[in-house]
């Protein structure tokens, strides 16, 4: 798996034009001697739809607060992804995390983004714009958020199979 990490500078991250989606808003409770205390997390995705993503999750007692750290954790998580036409994938693979396990597999021009909850905010801020994508295990957000990106971060383009292999990326792909 190669590391696609990126690690950039905030004037970077702003340059980059990313866009953001709440995933999930979850509330907690903590019962103590004098009644509940409540706290909230937010799953949060960002991306600027040209192959950058990244996924965060922030914790507060108030809701603006627990999206605010979940999109300065997804900004400081970003991976970035080879889009292949500018608009699926190059391969299917199955991302793994905890119990959940996401399928994603490239679809045919005008198939458009064919997946539920989490896994379609990911994808869509990352640019597919013809994309299957199948949950396999658990449905709990924040795991099936996780697969995702682990799906997204073992694919491998051409660029690099060819690279491993030692020959010409036109040999790879059959040209």
């Amino acid at each position: 798996m190669n590391n696609r990490r990126m690690i950039l500078s905030q004037e970077e991250i702003k340059d980059l034009g990313l866009e953001d989606i709440v995933v999930k808003i979850g509330r907690t409770t903590k019962v103590v001697k004098g009644g509940r205390r409540f706290g909230f997390n937010a799953l949060v995705a960002v991306g600027n739809k040209r192959g950058i993503v990244g996924i965060g999750l922030g914790k507060a007692k108030e809701v603006p607060d627990a999206i605010k750290k979940g999109l300065q954790r997804a900004r400081k998580n970003l991976i970035k992804v080879e889009l292949k036409e500018d608009r699926t994938l190059w391969h299917a693979i199955v991302g793994e995390h905890g119990a959940a396990r996401v399928l994603l597999k490239p679809g045919k021009p005008g198939t458009g983004v064919i997946a539920g909850g989490a896994a379609r905010a990911v994808l869509e801020l990352a640019g597919f714009k013809d994309v299957y994508a199948k949950s396999l295990g658990s449905n709990n957000p924040h795991n099936l958020i996780r697969a995702t990106v682990d799906g997204l971060l073992r694919l491998t383009d051409p660029k690099q199979v060819a690279a491993k292999r030692g020959k010409t990326v036109e040999e790879i792909l059959g040209e």
